[in-house]
Order: structure tokens, then sequence, then C-alpha cells
């Protein structure tokens, strides 16, 4: 891969202003993301780091009020949520929903299935799905029993983690969001969903991660750290930001924001 192209953007965040019920929460969000790199959004509770996220993969119930999304020179904010994902942006929720009733493996393969026949490629028989879909669990170590049952349905919070983190494996994304991945997990679990990002992880993708704490941050080696505050980037920086916050906590910053 050229130099020029792996520092292509894949996403451009220009001054993106967010409301949901009439309460404004991203004030001029400017944000560059290209390829081949690992962003990290950190902040406090409440300062618009989900938002972020969920705006970007087109979840319904946020109203963007003024600013500019281009998604490899595409306006991201007029694509509905399902051509977005088949464009290659995924989503992994902070709360990752139980599907009663849908099968993990008919929900995988269904997923795959979408996305290769937007690239214009062949449908995998079942035979090769398996094939892939063995590959990728072994990734998470997800345990087969678990891709046989309802879509997280009984699994354990890490359990659900590490769903997300094999869907994300097998749909290839070229732009993957994860919001909060690292929220409620423990030691070993943190580890081997991290493990799972990093071996996603490509000079022919990009990642935007959102987290609260930096431990994550011990695992996934950022290129960029950016601190969101009441709805606005106030810093960014390499990967020792998320040291400092982690010595100094957010309210430093919001007395520099102030002054």
């Amino acid at each position: 891969m050229t130099q020029e192209i792996k520092n292509s953007p894949v996403l451009e965040v220009i001054d993106l202003h967010v409301s949901i019920e009439d309460k404004e929460i991203l004030k001029g969000v400017n944000l560059t993301v290209n390829i081949g790199e690992v962003h990290a959004i950190m902040g406090p509770n409440g300062s618009g780091k989900s938002t972020l996220a969920n705006v970007l993969a087109g979840r319904p119930e946020y109203t963007v009020t003024g600013g500019q999304v281009l998604y490899k020179g595409m306006d991201l904010l007029s694509m509905l949520p399902e051509l977005r994902a088949r464009e290659g942006i995924f989503l992994a929720f902070q709360y990752p929903v139980e599907l009663p009733g849908v099968r993990t493996w008919q929900f995988l393969k269904a997923s795959v299935d979408a996305i290769r026949q937007h690239r214009g490629e062949k449908v995998l028989s079942v035979r090769e799905f398996d094939k892939l879909l063995d590959e990728k669990r072994e990734i998470v170590e997800m345990d087969t029993d678990l891709v046989k049952r309802s879509v997280n349905e009984g699994f354990s919070g890490g359990e659900k983690k590490r769903n997300e983190i094999m869907q994300m494996a097998l749909l290839d994304p070229t732009l993957a969001l994860l919001d909060e991945t690292d929220s409620g997990l423990d030691i070993d679990a943190l580890r081997i969903v991290s493990e799972g990002v990093n071996k996603v992880r490509s000079d022919k993708n990009a990642f935007v991660l959102v987290t609260h704490y930096q431990r994550i941050l011990n695992y996934i080696t950022p290129d960029y750290v950016h601190v969101l505050v009441d709805g606005s980037i106030v810093r960014s920086g390499g990967r020792e930001l998320a040291l400092e916050l982690e010595d100094k906590g957010y309210e430093w910053l919001r007395d520099q924001v102030a002054v």
C-alpha cells in the first residue's frame, strides 16, 4: 500500500452539532480518521462520546443540527443505517442487545451474506461459512456452543463483547466504531477482546475507540487520543495523553477549558 492511500481519510467529521430531545450534546466536533489509524475518544460521563459513535452509525434518535460527515468522500449523514453497514461501517454496542429466537449462526451468516452481495461477491456456502466462522471464533476464544444459541441470550457480559468482536472480524469493516467495548469486562475478557481487535486491525481499516478509562489502551495502542468534554474535543495527542488523563483525571481539562 502506498503512503498516499494509507493516509487517505476514511472519516471526516466537520463542525458536527447533534441534539437529542432539544438538548445539544455535540457542539462542533471536528475529527479526521485516516485509513490504517486507531483513534481513541476519551472523556467523562455525559461528554458525548457514545453520541458521536451512534450518530456515525446512524441511530435515528439523534438529530444532526449542523455540520457534515464524509465517509470515503460520501455524505454519511444522508445514508440509511443499513447502507452504512453494507459500505463497511461497524458499531460495537456498549450494551449489546439480545435477539431471542434468532440463532447466532443464522444471524452471522445473513450478515456476511448481505455484505458480500453488496460488494459483488458470491455468497459463501454453509461449509465455507463454517470454516470462516471457526477461524474468527478462535480469535476471541468463543465457545462453539454459543453460536448455536439465540444472539446474546444467556451470554455473560464478556461473551456478548466477544461475540461482537467475532462479528466484526467476520464482516471485515473499513471503519469500526467501538463504543466502550471495555465496559464491564474483567481483566481476562478485556485481554481477549483487545487481542481480537488487534488481530483485525490492519492498514486497510480504521478504528474509533470510545472509552472512559485508559486501561484498554494498555492492550490496543492508539495512534491518536482525543478528549471530548461538554460536547467538544478539547485536547488531542498521542498515547501519552491517555496516561496523563489517568494521572490527573478530567477536571484539570475542564478547568483549562473554563479559563
